[in-house]
């Protein structure tokens, strides 16, 4: 096959493109000149990416579309006026690539690209694996049988994607650009269950979740810390270190678990992982295996340490995640001073959420913030800049992107750096190291 990839440095785009190539297949595509973490594996594999433009799409291309890319976007008309090419958009052509393996798919708002990384590596003690994460992460072989997928909620894309399992690990209102309210975003997940055919694993303790009405023609069992949990943890032990923990399924033994992860959300994804392990016959020492080779997901709380300094590159980009991180930065490193740097994604977001964004911003030392500047963050038309969010975060600095603004950062070591944002702001550490 001859696949065009339009936007083939996204994320998970790249991810496909990598994925179908080393199945044999002719890969190509276009994407802005400006430099993106997942560029390097498409080099690796002499995958040619070009400019945009039109003229890139010739006769008879299987054409894939990334969704940041809108209808009337000209190389996205081009493809669809060509008669002999086949489009389809990224969820659309994931959808049906997954549908012939034994997929499971962990779904939610904060924390699918880390469980999808967990289920990976627990599900290779299973069986052949292949995944496609959120991170950039992707793979595939001709003998895969098991499938670890991460199921995106935005603009109810994941409901292109039918699993046999499925975890749920949130359901905390956001792309409030798209969806009207809660009840509407749940009704995405409700939708979702409908496509899950063997069982869903969902968060215990997340009020909305607990909300959704499921399809009654699939098995779902709760997870979490609590006596009404089919999925409990109980005897747990969190340390700066890992964590330990017993788990009791529908009130029975299930194993008892060492896993070398540190941060109350890891403890919550692992335990949802768990879930299904056992729900595919998985021994606990088999999953305890798996769930331990997991060493984190591209930008999810990567550490680095240079110097006096500790560096912290993560993804979040919603005030539940920006708490959570800054909560796991505080607990990995107790008596450093910590500063963040956030970028938000879509000016939407921070107008519906600001006020949750400085309370969860307001808890490190010191808060640095970057303006929008990507193709979808004014969309919807919602018209504010980064200063709307600095208003309400005392002593926040507006910082630039570049060696300036690196400079600025400089003056704070030594400290914890916590860069946060679903855009890549982290080249910004590189100029920050080389200031004196």
């Amino acid at each position: 096959m001859n696949y065009w990839f339009i936007g083939i440095k996204g994320t998970g785009m790249a991810a496909l493109a990598c994925m179908l190539k080393d199945l044999g297949n002719e890969v190509s595509g276009s994407d802005l000149e400006k430099h993106f973490f997942t560029e390097e594996p498409l080099r690796d594999r002499n995958i040619p990416v070009f400019g945009f433009s039109p003229g890139n799409i010739k006769d008879n291309m299987h054409v894939i579309i990334g969704n940041a890319f809108l209808e009337d976007f000209p190389e996205v008309q081009a493809a669809r006026a060509n008669k002999t090419c086949q489009c389809m958009r990224y969820h659309e052509f994931v959808g049906q690539f997954c549908r012939k393996y034994h997929t499971v798919a962990a779904s939610g708002s904060h924390g699918k690209t880390t469980t999808t990384g967990m289920l990976s590596c627990m599900l290779k003690e299973k069986g052949n694996t292949g995944w496609l994460i959120g991170d950039g992460d992707g793979h595939v072989a001709e003998d895969t049988e098991y499938f670890a997928l991460e199921a995106d909620e935005f603009r109810r894309h994941f409901l292109a994607f039918y699993p046999e399992y499925a975890i749920v690990t949130n359901v905390d209102l956001d792309h409030v650009d798209y969806f009207k309210d809660a009840a509407d975003y749940r009704s995405a997940y409700e939708e979702f269950s409908t496509h899950v055919s063997k069982g869903i694993v969902l968060f215990g303790e997340d009020a909305e979740a607990r909300k959704l009405k499921l399809s009654d023609k699939v098995p779902h069992y709760w997870y979490g810390l609590e006596s009404n949990d089919d999925i409990q943890a109980v005897n747990v032990d969190e340390r700066m270190d890992g964590m330990s923990f017993d788990v009791l399924f529908q009130g029975k033994d299930a194993g008892h678990y060492e896993l070398p992860f540190v941060g109350h959300h890891l403890l919550l994804n692992s335990l949802g992982c768990i879930g299904i392990g056992l729900l595919l016959g998985m021994k606990p020492q088999e999953i305890e295996d798996g769930l331990s080779q997991f060493h984190g997901v591209k930008r999810r709380f990567v550490v680095e340490q240079h110097e006096d300094n500790i560096y912290i590159d993560d993804y979040a980009h919603h005030p539940t995640e920006v708490s959570v991180t800054i909560d796991t930065a505080r607990k990995r490193f107790p008596d450093r001073k910590l500063v963040v740097i956030f970028k938000p994604h879509r000016a939407s977001r921070v107008l519906y959420f600001a006020d949750d964004f400085a309370k969860a911003l307001k808890k490190a030392d010191k808060v640095y913030l970057c303006d929008f500047t990507s193709i979808d963050d004014k969309q919807d038309g919602t018209n504010i800049d980064i200063t709307y969010l600095q208003a309400k975060v005392p002593g926040s600095v507006v910082l630039s992107e570049d060696e300036k603004g690196a400079a600025v950062l400089a003056k704070e070591k030594p400290a914890v750096f916590l860069f946060m944002s679903s855009k890549d702001i982290y080249w910004l550490a590189d100029l920050v190291k080389k200031q004196g």
